[in-house]
């Protein structure tokens, strides 16, 4: 099956162009491409320059129109609202062309900017899929960001509009959304004209007149106005869908770009051929829409192509048990999850024997797809032995829009290498360079960087920043997207994505990767997931920190287990690793897209002055690790 891989991505080598064009062809246009790619438009270059289209058309109109309208669009459960509710693709359609009419009411068109600032309800779907039927640009914000990364984005983007909703569930709580937004707005020097909230029952938020819309109200209006049948405004494939801004940053914000007509292709044919969904089938992304899996694999990539889409608000583990994504698939019929490692690693954790995992009955489930941070072996392998089906690591980047590298299910699986997410797919030319911009030998740790162009679906730019763009990514490496991600290729073409490039520590003058440490912490049968960051030393420069969540079932001393680890990190990347200090906690920080907050955790190893992650979970758990620390020095 391999062989299919192969003839693909030599066709794709072959004839770039000619590939992407036949690609095109799997989606509607409203005026269809005649230039594939024009090497001079642009930064680096620019897909279908020439062709018009409408992503809402593409992802809701199509199937309608193609008799389907009664099949179901998106599935709607959450545990922490106590409700489950689906919508066809023709309700769905009715929601968004009235939902359309009340945002153009409020003086937004095309190429106007509109901040979507939701929980995971299906309204938030409705006002991504509003905005791109107006052909205006979102810019989904994650719902619960602090005021003062909501207000640097209102800058940044200058949008005209926020739409959101008065609550966010959590796990024993309720967020406010409201003040935020408030304090947000008061903050901003660029004031939206109107705030369209929607009034969740778990908590009513107070309306600011003459700014604030009732989105139920509204909605009631237009569709009494008989105003609620907005057609699809035609868009360039070159003009903007979104803007999402990158997790963590401070200062002026880095608006990641996507194009309408690269886009729409994109999903399009990673949907069957890497994911290998088709129309019908029941496809759930277990993310946040505030995350670029989100926007490409719970919104756009599942109804472009015609799948159902799972819209869940919960938690892998608490919402009740570690077995609340079994019990969705079984209520579902779910065909292919898609999830990060680190939800793996909690239901591991939580429930290490699998018997929740057999309490429910997964017929329809053919395979299991993770991403968001480096997937383990040892998660993978826990896997594939409680589900019994294919698990297949997949790597990119929120710039990149879809995966870079990946197991292809539709193409027909290659061998498993534990650690690899396989080989780059059609469209991406990876190569491992020095820091000087000289290509290494297979097996050889350096920059994983893209050959330019990139392909279509990934970003042209930074939001009104062609030069910040250039400087961040295209300059150090010329000729190459640089990823800065740390990594390698072997001598079968397979990629092994290490760690990000600043989380290569240089102990001594050996260049070490924490992501390979990781690997073998995690072989510990009482660990249940790991984190390594690199710590000052005054004789060494840097060495290596371990810090370890136990199983729930551990039972061993604490200090048994850190020496266990200390020993497998010696036998398996020796001494030179210089591996001695190993920590157990209780939790590690992550953002809300499950990824570990290495970096804050390194400055209070070091004692530097540190801020308060925008994106953190848990803003406790940092405390927990900096006492963890103290309590080691003492």
């Amino acid at each position: 099956m391999a062989g299919s891989y192969e003839r693909i991505y030599g066709e794709w080598q072959q004839d770039p162009e000619g590939f992407w064009g036949e690609a095109a062809r799997a989606i509607d246009w409203v005026r269809p491409p005649e230039t594939i790619f024009d090497a001079g438009a642009g930064v680096y270059g620019r897909w279908f320059p020439d062709a018009e289209i409408n992503t809402c058309h593409n992802a809701v109109d199509r199937h309608v129109a193609a008799g389907r309208g009664a099949q179901k669009a998106i599935v709607y459960d959450s545990p922490m609202a106590g409700i489950q509710r689906s919508y066809s693709y023709a309700e769905t359609l009715s929601e968004v062309k009235a939902l359309a009419g009340v945002i153009a009411s409020l003086g937004v068109g095309k190429g106007d900017r509109v901040i979507i600032y939701m929980p995971m309800v299906p309204e938030a779907v409705f006002a991504m899929l509003a905005c791109a039927r107006l052909g205006a640009v979102h810019s989904v914000v994650f719902g619960g960001f602090a005021a003062h990364e909501l207000a640097t984005r209102i800058d940044d983007s200058e949008a005209k509009l926020i739409i959101t909703a008065s609550c966010g569930l959590e796990p024993g709580r309720v967020i406010a959304y409201k003040p935020l937004i408030d304090h947000a707005i008061d903050e901003a020097r660029h004031k939206p004209l109107h705030c369209l909230l929607l009034q969740r029952p778990e908590l009513a938020a107070a309306m600011q007149p003459g700014r604030d819309v009732d989105y139920r109200q509204a909605m009631a209006d237009i569709r009494a106005r008989g105003a609620d049948d907005v057609a699809c405004v035609p868009v360039k494939a070159t003009d903007p869908l979104y803007v999402l801004y990158t997790s963590g940053t401070t200062g002026q914000p880095k608006g990641v770009v996507r194009d309408n007509g690269g886009h729409a292709v994109a999903l399009a044919w990673s949907l069957g051929n890497i994911f290998g969904i088709e129309p019908g089938d029941v496809y759930w992304a277990a993310s946040d829409i505030g995350w670029v899996v989100g926007h490409s694999y719970i919104v756009y990539g599942p109804l472009i192509g015609g799948a159902t889409t799972i819209l869940y608000e919960g938690k892998p583990v608490g919402t009740p048990d570690a077995g609340a994504f079994w019990r969705v698939i079984s209520d579902h019929d779910v065909s292919v999850l898609f999830t990060a490692p680190t939800a793996f690693r909690a239901i591991r954790r939580d429930d290490p024997e699998g018997e929740l995992v057999r309490a429910y009955p997964r017929q329809k489930l053919r395979a299991l797809f993770l991403a968001g941070e480096r997937a383990d072996p040892e998660t993978i392998k826990w896997a594939e032995t409680q589900l019994g089906i294919p698990v297949i690591d997949n790597w990119w980047q929120t710039e990149t829009g879809w995966p870079v590298a990946a197991n292809p299910l539709g193409l027909g699986r290659m061998p498993v290498k534990y650690g690899s997410p396989a080989r780059p797919l059609p469209g991406y030319d990876v190569q491992v360079l020095d820091d000087a911009g000289h290509p290494l030998p297979d097996g050889t740790l350096g920059n994983v960087v893209i050959k330019l162009p990139m392909p279509p679906g990934c970003l042209p730019t930074l939001w009104n920043a062609d030069a910040r763009f250039r400087s961040a990514y295209l300059e150090e490496f010329p000729g190459y997207y640089k990823t800065a991600d740390a990594g390698y290729l072997d001598e079968d073409g397979y990629l092994f994505i290490m760690s990000r490039t600043d989380d290569i520590i240089n102990c001594a003058g050996h260049r070490l990767s924490t992501g390979a440490m990781e690997e073998v912490c995690a072989t510990h049968p009482d660990v249940a997931e790991c984190a390594v960051i690199g710590v000052a030393d005054d004789l060494k420069g840097q060495i290596p920190c371990g810090f370890l969540v136990l199983k729930s079932n551990s039972v061993k001393p604490h200090a048994e287990i850190e020496k266990e680890v200390v020993g497998l990190v010696r036998d398996q990347i020796g001494p030179v690793a210089a591996f001695k200090m190993v920590l157990c906690v209780k939790r590690l920080p992550k953002t809300r897209s499950g990824k570990i907050l290495r970096g804050t955790m390194q400055k209070i190893a070091d004692h530097e002055p540190w801020k308060m992650p925008a994106t953190i979970d848990d803003p406790d758990i940092l405390e927990e690790i900096g006492e963890a620390l103290r309590a080691r020095a003492r």
